[in-house]
């Protein structure tokens, strides 16, 4: 069984034991968070499509890490102009395990 939730602004396929980096949330570590906003659950013979969510469907995961994902360098220059700008960003992440998919 797998299932589409939606986190951060994107979204994201999920399947039990699956581990994801999705963008960061206000948890600790070890705590587990549930995703209400399920959009589609699939299985080996049934499908469920929501519109737009499927009602009383939810992930259930764990929380294994907060961090940062690598540094991104942004570079700005316009030629002639002595115009050079340089910026790095890096975004932080929650690392994730799914534990559960229930289905309505």
């Amino acid at each position: 069984m797998f299932a589409v939730i939606r986190t951060g602004g994107k979204q994201y396929r999920v399947q039990k034991d699956d581990k994801i980096e999705i963008e960061k949330l206000d948890v600790k570590e070890g705590d587990s968070i549930n995703f209400d906003e399920v959009l589609f659950v699939g299985g080996e013979k049934s499908a469920t499509l929501g519109e737009p969510l499927v009602k009383g469907a939810s992930v259930s995961a764990n929380v294994l890490a907060q961090k940062r994902a690598p540094k991104i360098t942004i570079f700005k220059k316009k030629r002639r102009q002595n115009y050079r700008r340089k910026k790095g960003h890096r975004q932080h992440l929650t690392l994730i395990q799914i534990t559960d998919i229930k289905a309505a």
